[in-house]
């Protein structure tokens, strides 16, 4: 705990209840078998019974989790289990009563030690407990935490210090796991490796004949990103599909302004294909084709924090229809007489085109875009650490919406019922431009031509808002139509 304490998020800007249940039921739709409710302190939440319970309801769901600080654990536990609660973690840096009201700023660790007794009394099996090990702070109990494992079933696992904003890090404080492993096997010479599963985090060891176990989580010395499948949601709803990225995704805006299934899946889905392959350096992200099937077995952390991380983009585009635009009209474009203008009455009127006649087709378009935005730029995209957030997801979004809304942005065209949109944004390093493309799909009377070039416009002018702190040296250029398919007028391709 800092010594100057923590900025609590106001309350409405947290998840509520029913939002954090639908996030869990999308994302166990799409394959998630894991939710671990963490911190901040989840036990805080007076609706985390409630949660639990409802979690446990979803079909699919295999495991709900919690990481706690323990000091709850006697009043609540009871009532956790009978909701469901499936796995307990315990954070706990400290053995030692002065040390411990050193660390978290009040009393405490007597209590702690008593909901991890009562959680093995109640068959949790093994109990987690989980230890930031610190150079010259509490690496000298590295061996008092192993000998807790002696008589209890225990999974101590010893985690590599880790830099975050704030926590004052530098690399003469982290006690790396070889040098952990040394430690202990001086004191116990068999200490020795366990088997681990193919997405474990934690490398697990033994002291034989010791009735629980140790692990150590390698997050800096030998990382494991590449088998990470891991997903974070914060208690505000910003989804960060690394603990350590700057990126987020606002899932609580893009709910609370009406998003579909269908969006929220494709904005999930964007940044999961942008997870960077590794979080310590400033490699390029992964390419889509590089990324696991992200729906297969993702573990989504629905997150309890209690400080507001930075806000992302809301991704709601206004609804500008309004009764001027019924009102309008074209004056001095064509005289009465003229029938072969199509957006017009015989008094030169706009109106909408009659399709009533045509025949349902399947009408495919695809249109592009370019944005020029310069070295700089383009690195900080390609990096993902744009202060506003992810960039090529938060385009991806805004061009799917607006082409859905394109009846309402532009006057005279159809509403149309889509069956397919997609947008798909890559980097033309050489160039520094943001390509855009999308293609736009129906079963209809009329063309989506408009609807593949809405969505390619605004992606584009999403990519400059996003951008433009940063500079306003930026061109959006190319905005065009490369193939459609469907109508009287038969097939276009651009050469």
């Amino acid at each position: 705990m800092p010594a100057e304490g923590v900025q609590l998020t106001a309350q409405p800007n947290l998840l509520k209840t029913d939002e954090v249940i639908r996030l869990a039921e999308l994302f166990v739709k799409e394959g998630v078998t894991k939710i671990r409710l963490t911190g901040g302190e989840p036990t805080i939440r007076k609706d985390l019974v409630d949660i639990i319970a409802s979690l446990k309801q979803i079909d699919g769901l295999e495991s709900v989790a919690i990481t706690t600080n323990g000091l709850m654990l006697t009043r609540q536990l009871v009532a956790l289990q009978r909701a469901g609660l499936d796995v307990l973690n315990v954070s706990l840096d400290t053995l030692r009563p002065a040390r411990y009201e050193q660390v978290t700023r009040r009393k405490g660790f007597e209590r702690v030690m008593a909901g991890i007794d009562l959680a093995l009394q109640l068959d949790y099996n093994p109990v987690k407990v989980n230890c930031v090990l610190m150079r010259g702070f509490n690496d000298d109990e590295i061996c008092d935490f192993v000998q807790l494992t002696e008589d209890r079933n225990l999974d101590v696992r010893f985690i590599e210090y880790m830099p975050f904003a704030g926590n004052k890090w530098n690399d003469e404080k982290m006690v790396s796991y070889k040098e952990m492993v040394q430690t202990l096997k001086a004191r116990w010479p068999e200490f020795h490796p366990l088997s681990n599963g193919p997405n474990d985090t934690s490398k697990a060891y033994k002291v034989p004949n010791f009735k629980g176990q140790v692990g150590f989580i390698t997050s800096m010395s030998e990382h494991f990103c590449g088998s990470c499948n891991r997903l974070r949601i914060t208690a505000d709803g910003n989804l960060k599909v690394c603990l350590f990225g700057n990126a987020e995704v606002s899932l609580r805006d893009a709910m609370r302004s009406g998003c579909s299934e269908d969006d929220l899946l494709a904005l999930i889905g964007g940044a999961v294909r942008r997870k960077k392959k590794q979080h310590a350096d400033q490699k390029p992200a992964c390419s889509f084709h590089q990324m696991p099937e992200w729906k297969n077995e993702q573990i989504a952390r629905i997150s309890n924090v209690q400080h507001a991380w930075e806000q992302s983009l809301l991704l709601h585009l206004p609804n500008i229809m309004n009764n001027n635009f019924r009102r309008l009209e074209l004056r001095g474009f064509c005289s009465q007489t003229d029938k072969t203008l199509t957006h017009t009455d015989e008094k030169g009127r706009a109106t909408m085109v009659d399709v009533g006649n045509k025949d349902v087709t399947t009408r495919i378009a695809i249109a592009q875009a370019e944005v020029r935005v310069g070295a700089h730029i383009m690195s900080l995209i390609e990096q993902n650490t744009m202060k506003k957030g992810d960039v090529l997801t938060t385009a991806q979004l805004a061009g799917i919406t607006a082409a859905k809304r394109t009846s309402e942005l532009i006057p005279l065209c159809h509403n149309i019922s889509l069956s397919h949109v997609n947008v798909d944004l890559k980097l033309d390093k050489e160039n520094h431009t943001v390509v855009i493309t999308s293609t736009a799909r129906c079963e209809g009377r009329t063309g989506v031509e408009m609807e593949a070039l809405t969505a390619v416009a605004v992606s584009a002018l999403t990519v400059y808002d996003m951008c433009k702190a940063v500079s306003h040296d930026i061109v959006i250029s190319e905005v065009r139509l490369l193939f459609k398919t469907g109508g009287v007028r038969g097939e276009f391709r651009r050469q």
